[in-house]
């Protein structure tokens, strides 16, 4: 295939449009449901208040801000792609942005900014005779100022929209794999991602892996339920090559699957890792020192392919009574070198050691 047909195949599988609109006209939508502010998409609520404020004053002042990207879904709502932390000050701004909980978020109280100090502490106003509001005619001001909307129409390719947001997301801050991988599920069904969610906020799984807050920012929590579920009954000789890409596939594939066994794989996700607290509690996945015979350090990727999926391929059948986890994993760091010498070694090649010798190490 030449260049120019190249060209012209990959351009058939990405339809935009795009046009000015207010920023009154976005919150309607956004009132109504007909535009939707993804944590899934982005990093949440990461702006600090000067940097809302900032925003702000640009908006006042006229000063141009990038384009929004949305993504159109078949039912026509609109999906924020990127610039989801400036649509989501604005609404906060305006009174109107939703929580995590859903419930409506008060009103930003604003910072001085270098050319309008006089926001400091400024809201939005209930009403004209507000001292702290921003006052009606700035209130009108606002509404009226005008975001370019970049529309990514719905007859466009799941891919093609993933690849969008990768490329227009490179220069913010860095998103995790896992948090990519969202985007992509969702992208491809919204209801996947929920039951994945489900799985990830079990408390037997949370007590397990022990997470810091910075590895639960990035959603790692998520992306070991689907390294669990796509590897737990994975051939350890079948070529896995770099992980993200495959745990990309694989989860696609679950997505697009209807008849997919969420029921059996709750099941054997939940059995895991209620054996694993009920005699572990935390320290299934840290470091076991012999010397001062205690668990230690933060978690360990290796300890879980070894413990989590080799319990979670043995409780495939029902009828499977687990060992003593607690000097299963004493043992593993004790008497084992299976984990000893993993730092460095490529995702492909520590699997087919971690999953065979699980699955042997946790057998009945």
């Amino acid at each position: 295939m030449s260049l120019e047909e190249e060209v012209n195949t990959q351009r058939k599988s990405i339809r935009t449009d795009g046009y000015p609109m207010s920023i009154g006209e976005l919150s309607t939508m956004y009132r109504d449901g007909e535009l939707e502010l993804h944590p899934e998409f982005q990093r949440f609520f990461r702006w600090s208040p000067r940097q809302k404020s900032k925003l702000i004053e640009s908006l006042l002042l006229g000063i141009p801000i990038p384009s929004v990207f949305v993504h159109q879904r078949p039912d026509g709502v609109w999906d924020v792609v990127d610039g989801l932390q400036r649509m989501s000050a604005i609404f906060e701004v305006m009174g109107i942005l939703k929580g995590g909980d859903g419930n409506v978020l008060p009103p930003l109280a604003m910072e001085p900014t270098k050319y309008l100090p006089s926001l400091e502490g400024k809201t939005w106003g209930a009403n004209e005779a507000d001292q702290n509001g921003i006052g009606g005619t700035l209130q009108r001001v606002l509404k009226r100022a005008k975001l370019d909307v970049k529309i990514v129409l719905r007859e466009s390719d799941a891919d093609t929209k993933l690849e969008l947001f990768q490329r227009l997301n490179t220069g913010g801050t860095p998103l995790s794999g896992q948090e990519l991988r969202n985007c992509q599920i969702l992208m491809v069904n919204p209801a996947t991602l929920e039951r994945l969610k489900e799985l990830a906020s079990e408390e037997n799984f949370q007590a397990a892996i022990a997470l810091s807050d910075r590895n639960l920012e990035e959603q790692y929590d998520l992306e070991l339920v689907i390294r669990f579920i796509t590897l737990r009954l994975r051939d350890p000789d079948a070529t896995l090559g770099d992980l993200g890409p495959f745990l990309d596939d694989q989860v696609i594939n679950i997505a697009e699957t209807d008849d997919y066994d969420w029921q059996k794989e709750q099941e054997v996700f939940r059995n895991t890792f209620k054996a694993i607290t009920d005699s572990c509690e935390d320290n299934a996945f840290r470091r076991y020192n012999p010397e001062r015979n205690r668990f230690a350090g933060g978690f360990s990727v290796s300890a879980f392919e070894v413990l989590a999926l080799g319990l979670g391929y043995h409780f495939e059948d029902a009828a499977y009574v687990p060992p003593d986890l607690v000097e299963k994993s004493k043992s593993l760091w004790r008497d084992h070198a299976v984990i000893q010498n993993m730092r460095g070694r490529r995702s492909g090649e520590r699997l087919k050691s971690t999953l065979e010798f699980g699955r042997t190490f946790l057998g009945p």
